[in-house]
């Protein structure tokens, strides 16, 4: 189990990230179509004074059980002990352990 003020650390990330992902998304497109480099310089200058851990690079995938920040599955949110767990205690079904 992740400590919890980690756990706590990645929402106030997660929710930093949707705040300021429009504003993000509308400077970067900026930087793209503008022309001139000054211009580009400026507003650059605007997208580095956002917080830093409103960048979703920022963010750590993480079990959504356990807490669990690495081998985690992404289609499933789960780390990897989480399945093997769930199939020992007859949770998945159809499943099976194998054994040698």
């Amino acid at each position: 189990m992740a400590k919890k003020s980690l756990i706590e650390k990645e929402k106030n990330k997660k929710k930093l990230v949707t705040k300021y992902e429009v504003l993000r998304q509308s400077l970067k497109r900026q930087i793209k179509n503008s022309l001139r480099i000054q211009e580009k310089l400026i507003i650059s200058e605007r997208l580095q004074s956002l917080p830093r851990n409103s960048a979703p690079v920022r963010l750590r995938n993480r079990c959504s059980l356990t807490g669990r920040p690495r081998s985690n599955y992404r289609d499933f949110g789960f780390s990897r002990h989480v399945p093997r767990e769930m199939a020992h205690t007859c949770i998945l079904p159809g499943v099976l352990k194998s054994s040698w």
